[in-house]
Order: C-alpha cells, then structure tokens, then sequence
C-alpha cells in the first residue's frame, strides 16, 4: 500500500484533463491515477462493461491507499457513480458531468451545445440533466462517436482530428449556438481546434476546475498532515504512450507504471517511465 493518496481514474488518458486542476487545488496531496487504456473510449462499451472496469478500479485504488475518488470521466460518472456509492457509502466519490447549468446561464442566446460520447447523451443522468434546465433554454446535444478514440490515440493535430472535430461542430454551428459544453474529459485536449471551428463568439463550458475544487474541499481534509505531494500514473495499456502523452499534457513531475506493477521507475526528464505494463 502508498501513503494514503487521492485516486483518480477515466478510461484512458482524457482524465488527466482533471488531473492538471486537481495537481492546482490539491498542491501538497498524493494523486494516483488510473488510465484504462487497454478498455477505452468507455463511450463505445456497454453499460455492464463500464460498470464492471469501474468497479475492478475502484478496488485497485482503495488497495493502493486512496482515501477518496475522483472519477474523471463522464460516462463512468454517468453509468457507474451511484452504484459505486451504494457499494462503498462511507468512501467519498466524485463524479464530473457536462456543465449545463452554468452553461445555461452564461449563455446569451439560450442556445447551448452539448458534445459527449454516446454513452452519456443516452444515460439517465444526462437526461435528468438536461430535464432540470430551464425550459426556456434550447440544448442540443451532439454525440461525437470516436472522438474520444483520436484523442486517446495522442496526435491531436492531425487531418483526421481536424477533420472529425469539424463534423462533430457543425450540428452546433447550424444551431447557432453561443455556447459549447465539453462533456467528456477527452475534450479539453483539442479545445483550440472546438474553438477554432465554432468561431470567437462562442464560448466553451469546462467543468475540470469546478471539480477540482469540489474534490479539495471534500478530501484535503482525510490526508494525513505529513503527507508528501506526488503523482503517479498507472495505466493498463501502453506505458510508454501514457508517458509521451504526459510529458507533453502535463507540466508537473509524475511517475508512470503498469498498474499491476509498483516497480521503482527510473527518471526520464519530467515524467518517469517504469517497466512495460503487464498483461
């Protein structure tokens, strides 16, 4: 077991999106982070299946010391969350959903975009979501199937990236609306080309920040005081992907491993990178 630390987990590496606002409101806690590479995007998997993946993590991450959890994915918040609280009821979790609500009310036309994955425009929660809204307000919501997948893949400037960040904004463009919510962590990576494609005068919704300080304000207070700040990053799918990704996503030190190993990693410049992942 590590020092009691805080885990978080998405289904591949669009959570380290929260993880750069958690590392700024949590500056002293031990983070460990979880990317399910070898099972991304969640948003192409069956419900059964994201539950199942959620659950197999949040037992890894409690047996790694995590004193609370930050599920930094949408569609595992919107398949998983309330089954693993009925599980774990004492253990605090967080979960992120799309900022419709600030959205909203930041919009100057009432007309608010949506993109997520498939998995959470069709969940319940999203639904329940979009119901709470103010009838007034007109929210169109655009899956954007393999999205997720690009960006998982790292190359974020590609033509094909381009290209399907272009398809999934159109919807969105014709709509005339004033405001986009990204609602999958995947997204905040490739916001410059959202922004880009839908033009200045509208504004992108991010709730990474929000999040991280609601997960401050709920879990400082459980670290132990001696507590050193650090930050590892496990993943079950390639640990050398996940270290190219986060030497260029991050700017804080990491170490990255397989999950199933806890191996001492050598340095390589700001990230570390420890032996290949294990089966």
């Amino acid at each position: 077991m590590r020092q009691p630390c805080v885990g978080v987990f998405d289904s591949g590496v669009g959570g380290l999106s929260v993880l750069r606002s958690l590392r700024s409101q949590l500056a002293q806690a031990p983070l460990l982070y979880v990317a399910d590479s070898a099972h991304a995007p969640y948003g192409e998997r069956s419900d059964a299946y994201v539950l199942d993946r959620s659950m197999r993590i949040m037992e890894h991450l409690m047996s790694q010391g995590a004193i609370g959890l930050v599920i930094a994915c949408n569609t595992a918040t919107a398949v998983a969350v309330k089954a693993l609280r009925a599980r774990w009821p004492e253990f605090p979790i967080i979960g992120v959903e799309p900022g419709i609500k600030p959205a909203v009310a930041a919009s100057r036309n009432g007309r608010v975009g949506v993109m997520a994955t498939p998995k959470t425009i069709a969940s319940e929660k999203f639904r329940s979501l979009m119901k709470a809204q103010s009838a007034g307000a007109q929210i169109i919501a655009q899956p954007c199937p393999g999205l997720a997948r690009l960006i998982e893949e790292g190359d974020l400037t590609s033509a094909q990236m381009r290209q399907a960040v272009a398809q999934h904004t159109a919807p969105l463009r014709q709509a005339g609306v004033d405001t986009v919510v990204l609602g999958c962590t995947h997204y905040p990576f490739v916001r410059h080309l959202i922004e880009e494609a839908m033009g200045p005068d509208v504004q992108i919704i991010d709730t990474a920040d929000a999040v991280a300080r609601h997960a401050g304000n709920t879990l400082l207070g459980l670290l132990p005081r001696e507590a050193q700040p650090s930050a590892v990053l496990q993943t079950t799918g390639d640990v050398q992907r996940l270290e190219a990704i986060a030497s260029a996503w991050l700017t804080f030190p990491c170490t990255v491993e397989p999950t199933g190993n806890a191996a001492a990693a050598s340095p390589i410049g700001n990230v570390s990178l420890s032996p290949p992942p294990l089966p």
